[in-house]
């Protein structure tokens, strides 16, 4: 009996105490730091120059008035989400890529290798190749000469 009364007492902590889980969504629960505000990701802002170029672009479109300031204006967001609606795209607050690239503002492909006033230079004639590098390209592609 009393090591029946041992066991007892020695089992009752371990059924009354909680099984403690960690939680499964990898963010700890609770207050957070105070102080740190949360990182913005993404761009914040327009550039100015950049502001310009699309205000330079909407006013040869059309679709806003005056000079280029180079400020992101209420105007100047107004008219970019005027000109994406009338093109059947979304309009939201920032400049859609496709707008962009349709007034003139896309990337600058003009110095890729395939732009069309490249300069290339002539392959090395075939008579300068060596016969056994010729000859392992040849095998390589499959090809009998």
């Amino acid at each position: 009996m009393a090591v029946a009364l041992t066991v007892a007492l020695a089992a009752a902590p371990a059924f009354a105490s909680r099984i403690h889980r960690a939680p499964t969504s990898g963010r700890a629960h609770g207050p957070h730091k105070a102080g740190k505000a949360p990182k913005s990701h993404g761009q914040q802002a327009i550039a100015p120059e950049r502001a310009t170029e699309i205000q330079q672009a909407l006013i040869r479109e059309h679709y806003l008035d005056g000079e280029a300031t180079g400020k992101w204006d209420g105007a100047t967001a107004a008219a970019m989400q005027k000109y994406q609606a009338d093109q059947g795209w979304q309009t939201k607050l920032v400049p859609d890529s496709r707008a962009l690239k349709k007034l003139g503002l896309g990337p600058d492909y003009s110095g890729a290798i395939n732009a069309k006033n490249s300069t290339f230079v002539d392959p090395p004639p075939v008579s300068t190749i060596p016969a056994p590098q010729t000859s392992g390209f040849a095998s390589a592609a499959g090809v009998n000469q």
